[in-house]
């Protein structure tokens, strides 16, 4: 299939395959016209790139579970390099939870600073 309907296919603009194409997360092969072409296994690891992207995953993070979907595994986070790839990110996201829960006492005690006697439900409302 060429770019077009592989983006189609895959819900991303054909800027977005070169990008992915350039960076080294897929791959096309050239027809005789030059045009790129690509195959089923393309719209697999697209897939894969965009379903990490939308829960945080940058291009990087997303290459060990394309390098192995490329080697045959059923799924990308079938090897050893995309579970380390989830702990890292789990480890990210945990210190960026640490991180919002002291900004949020922060600011909550000097909202009560502000409005001594004031009772605030969760939502900072009195």
């Amino acid at each position: 299939m060429r770019i077009g309907e592989l983006a189609r296919r895959a819900g991303v603009s054909t800027r977005a395959l070169r990008y992915y194409e350039q960076q080294g997360l897929i791959e096309a092969r050239r027809s005789a016209n030059g045009y790129r072409e690509y195959d089923e296994a393309d719209v697999r690891l697209v897939a894969e790139i965009r379903s990490l992207m939308a829960v945080g995953f940058t291009l990087e993070d997303a290459r060990p579970f394309v390098e192995c979907l490329r080697s045959g595994k059923p799924s990308g986070n079938a090897c050893p390099d995309s579970v380390a790839v989830y702990r890292r990110k789990l480890a990210e996201i945990d210190a960026e939870v640490r991180a919002l829960l002291a900004r949020r006492a922060e600011v909550a005690a000097q909202l009560a600073l502000a409005c001594p006697g004031c009772v605030f439900s969760r939502g900072g409302e009195p």
